[in-house]
């Protein structure tokens, strides 16, 4: 008699916990990126969400919600359902977009920061054949002629870069938001604008094809994709701006849900076809857990508080 009773508990703690196992992923799963397909965060999010597939059975797959910087995406994932049904790219904007009244209703606060895997720093990039062969050729021509400098949108990280770069150099430039990188480089392509302040990731392609030249990378140190191409810092501009890439879910997801796509994500980001397509698209992976993410999020927070009211 004990010996089955003790049988029936044993199987019945089995079979708890293969339904508790079974419960999440237990449909599938989409990441929102708020920015345009084609950009390195869509792009860098693909890469991320093919590593990922072997641990979402019922599917795993990117959808792009554009508009505003960013806050368009990063709203709608901040107001979605806390199931893990929906996982949010989020970048600098959602620390720094609410300082520029640009941000709509995102707040940090109300995510759950899963893990970082990828930053990179700004590229002042202009098509191969401009007369600026140099930071300085741009800079002096700006103090006289109106510049059209491209970003990825009003308020976003491209757009802070550009803003940095002309406070540093004391020029102004015409601002043009696109809706995501992506527009804004191909409309350089199309000489339709002077310059860009996008990721390096984001013209490498163009740059090695011979139809852009960058000027200058707003980095600490010379980029290893990009060795001959100086910072804005050695070249006497002290403006240090860069963005990275995160992916985070809805205040009052379940732990246990939060602990499977933090392991999920920082076990994708180290497989070797993710490395890959990094290395081969001059993205950068930087890895950093939750907690650390956390921490970043907030030290930004003040950063970009600061730094804006100053613009």
């Amino acid at each position: 008699m004990k010996k089955s009773l003790l049988s029936l508990l044993l199987l019945s703690l089995v079979t708890i916990g293969a339904s508790a196992k079974d419960v999440y992923p237990d449909g599938p799963v989409k990441i929102i990126v708020p920015y345009s397909a084609g950009g390195g965060s869509d792009s860098v999010s693909r890469a991320l969400a093919e590593a990922l597939k072997p641990e979402f059975p019922d599917g795993i797959a990117v959808e792009n919600r554009t508009g505003g910087a960013g806050s368009v995406g990063m709203s709608y994932g901040m107001h979605s359902k806390a199931n893990g049904s929906i996982i949010t790219m989020v970048a600098p904007e959602l620390v720094m977009l609410p300082h520029t009244g640009n941000g709509g209703d995102i707040d940090y606060k109300q995510f759950i920061p899963l893990a970082i895997v990828n930053s990179g720093y700004a590229a002042i990039t202009v098509p191969s054949d401009s007369p600026y062969k140099t930071l300085d050729d741009l800079l002096k021509d700006a103090k006289s002629n109106n510049l059209l400098f491209g970003n990825s949108g009003t308020g976003s990280i491209w757009h802070l870069a550009g803003a940095g770069m002309e406070q540093s150099a004391g020029v102004e430039f015409t601002h043009v938001p696109f809706k995501g990188s992506s527009a804004a480089v191909t409309s350089l392509l199309g000489h339709h604008l002077d310059a860009v302040s996008v990721s390096y990731a984001e013209v490498a392609s163009q740059v090695k094809a011979g139809a852009l030249r960058t000027l200058a990378v707003l980095a600490p140190n010379r980029l290893a994709d990009a060795p001959n191409v100086p910072t804005a810092t050695e070249l006497g501009y002290d403006v240090v701006i860069g963005t990275w890439r995160g992916y985070a879910v809805p205040v009052g997801t379940p732990t246990a849900t939060v602990d499977f796509l933090t392991k999920s994500i920082l076990k994708a980001a180290e497989t070797d076809t993710f490395i890959k397509f990094m290395k081969n698209t001059n993205n950068d992976i930087e890895i950093i857990d939750s907690e650390g993410f956390a921490k970043k999020l907030k030290r930004e927070d003040d950063f970009y508080k600061n730094l804006i009211s100053t613009l």
